[in-house]
């Protein structure tokens, strides 16, 4: 059976049981086109214990696999899109990183944000995945780095499962949608792991207002950073237009984190 039957398969399957799950017929399409015309890198499938998915896997330009990034899109996206993904997952492997950018579950079109919540149970599975595969072939560093829904997918993933890792990179992490799996403040406290919040000083309104209380929920982590960054700025800028922290939020950033993290 093709890839793409099977994920049509599975689709009318969780259709008809009621479970709102990833739109594995959309993954098929978006992967299609992807591998078609594929420039940089290679295309892999995992198996996130559900069904296949699609990987993008960039050596680092030194062929060392010590430093590896797993890269994560936004909403009802690919692991190949033009805005902030297609940039790291084949820049960084310039700089000495390994990249892997995975396909995160995903909606049909016309579904809202206030919709996934729902098909995160989906996600750790694909996580797991993508972090087994790169230490499987002997990945000593590995950070987490994803945009915007992918955050907030990734801050759940942390909170939930507890697994280690060396860093994570949210990139225009919003508040999210309190009382779901989605809420972002909720699980922050939860991640243990160090944490580079970065946001563009025109970003989207949510993600603006929201770094204070972002910086606040950050309590589980030695080691934070949130970074602002404009079109004119060559490199990022602590804190550009970002609200001043309230007194009960210590600002918590060792020089070390950011000298290692895959950005600078």
């Amino acid at each position: 059976m093709t890839r793409t039957a099977t994920a049509v398969l599975a689709l009318g399957i969780s259709s008809a049981t009621g479970v709102l799950a990833s739109d594995l017929e959309k993954e098929a399409r978006w992967a299609g086109q992807i591998v078609d015309f594929l420039m940089d890198g290679d295309a892999v499938y995992l198996d996130d214990g559900r069904s296949e998915f699609l990987a993008l896997e960039t050596p680092a330009a030194d062929g060392a696999l010590t430093r590896a990034a797993v890269i994560m899109h936004g909403t009802g996206v690919h692991p190949n899109w033009s805005t902030v993904v297609l940039p790291l997952r084949v820049g960084l492997p310039e700089n000495g990183w390994h990249t892997l950018s995975i396909q995160m579950p995903v909606l049909p079109n016309e579904a809202e944000d206030a919709d996934y919540p729902a098909i995160y149970d989906g996600v750790p599975g694909r996580i797991d995945a993508a972090i087994d595969y790169l230490t499987g072939q002997g990945a000593e560093t590995i950070v987490l780095i994803a945009h915007s829904q992918g955050a907030t997918m990734t801050a759940y993933y942390l909170a939930e499962t507890g697994r280690e890792v060396d860093g994570f990179v949210a990139i225009g992490m919003g508040p999210g949608i309190s009382g779901t799996a989605a809420d972002n403040l909720a699980h922050l406290p939860k991640v243990s792991a160090p944490l580079l919040d970065l946001y563009g000083s025109e970003d989207l309104p949510q993600v603006l207002q929201s770094s204070a209380a972002r910086s606040a929920a950050a309590t589980g982590t030695p080691a934070f950073r949130q970074d602002s960054h404009s079109p004119e700025d060559k490199t990022p800028s602590d804190r550009r237009g970002a609200p001043a922290l309230p007194p009960s939020a210590p600002d918590r950033r060792p020089r070390a984190f950011v000298i290692r993290s895959p950005l600078t």
